[in-house]
C-alpha cells in the first residue's frame, strides 16, 4: 500500500524505545525480582503475577518505572502470603531506584534524523509514563531542542490523541506519528486519519502487544531502522 506524505506538516515521535532504550530495564528488573521472590513460587508463575497485578492497577497507578515498582511490591507480598522480608522489600524498592538512574542510551540514528527532520517539520514528542521520570529521560538524552512541544500522556489512545492535535491545532492529515508500539503508537493513530510508522525494537511488553486482525487493512509502514524514514519524508 503506497502512503503519501507531503501533506506532513508536523512529526510526532513516541520516546521510550523509540528514541532511546528502554523495555530492557523492565525484563532485567523482572528478572531480578523472579530471583529475589525464588524461595516461593517459579519464575514463570512470579512473572504471570507480576503482570497480572500491573494490568490491575494500570487505571489507578499509570505506566512508568513508579507504578511497575508498586506493582512488584503488591506481588512480593501477595506472592509470600505476606512472609515477604523488609531486607527484600528494601531490594525491590533498590530495583526502581536503578532503573530511574539508568543512563539514557540513544537508539541508532536518533539524534541524525531529529536533526534533518527539524529543518522541515515541527516536531513533537509525545510520550507516555511518569511525568517526572520522562523529564529527567529528555533531559539526560540532550534532545529537547529539537522538539516544538512536548507532551506525557496518561495514555495512547485515540481520544488522548484528539485531544492532544486539537490543542495543538494540528489537522490529523497533516501529522505523522513514529513509534515502537502498535497498540500505543499506529493504530489509534490510523484510527483518526492521522498518519503512522512503525519501528519495531527488539522486545515488546506483553500489554503492547496485538494481533494479526487487528492491523489487518490498517494503512501504516513499518521500517527497520529510525533512519529509514528518512526515505519518506526528507
Amino acid at each position: 500500500m503506497e502512503i503519501d506524505y507531503k501533506h506532513i506538516k508536523v512529526i510526532g515521535f513516541d520516546a521510550d524505545d523509540t528514541l532511546w532504550v528502554n523495555e530492557t530495564f523492565f525484563r532485567d528488573a523482572e528478572m531480578e525480582f523472579a530471583r529475589l521472590l525464588s524461595p516461593y513460587e517459579t519464575a514463570n508463575k512470579i512473572d504471570q503475577e507480576l503482570f497480572k497485578k500491573e494490568m490491575d492497577n494500570l487505571e489507578l497507578y499509570g505506566y512508568g518505572v513508579k507504578a511497575f515498582v508498586l506493582s512488584m511490591v503488591e506481588s512480593a507480598i501477595e506472592i509470600s502470603n505476606g512472609s515477604v522480608s523488609n531486607k527484600t522489600l528494601s531490594k525491590i524498592l533498590d530495583i526502581g531506584k536503578s532503573m530511574i538512574n539508568q543512563p539514557v542510551k540513544l537508539l541508532d540514528g536518533v539524534e541524525e534524523v531529529l536533526k534533518t527532520l527539524s529543518k522541515k517539520y515541527r516536531l513533537i514528542l509525545a510520550t507516555k509514563g511518569d511525568l517526572l521520570d520522562q523529564e529527567r529521560k529528555l533531559e539526560k538524552s540532550g534532545l529537547t531542542d529539537y522538539f516544538h512541544h512536548i507532551e506525557v500522556l496518561s495514555d495512547k489512545k485515540e481520544a488522548n490523541y484528539s485531544k492532544l492535535l486539537n490543542h495543538l491545532d494540528i489537522n490529523p492529515s497533516e501529522f505523522l506519528m513514529i513509534g515502537n508500539s502498535l497498540k500505543s503508537d499506529i493504530l489509534p493513530l490510523v484510527n483518526i486519519k492521522a498518519h503512522a510508522i512503525h519501528v519495531p525494537f527488539h522486545t515488546t511488553w506483553a500489554h503492547e502487544q496485538v494481533s494479526e486482525e487487528e492491523t489487518n487493512g490498517k494503512a501504516y509502514k513499518t521500517v527497520s531502522s529510525l533512519r529509514d524514514i528518512l526515505k519518506f519524508l526528507n
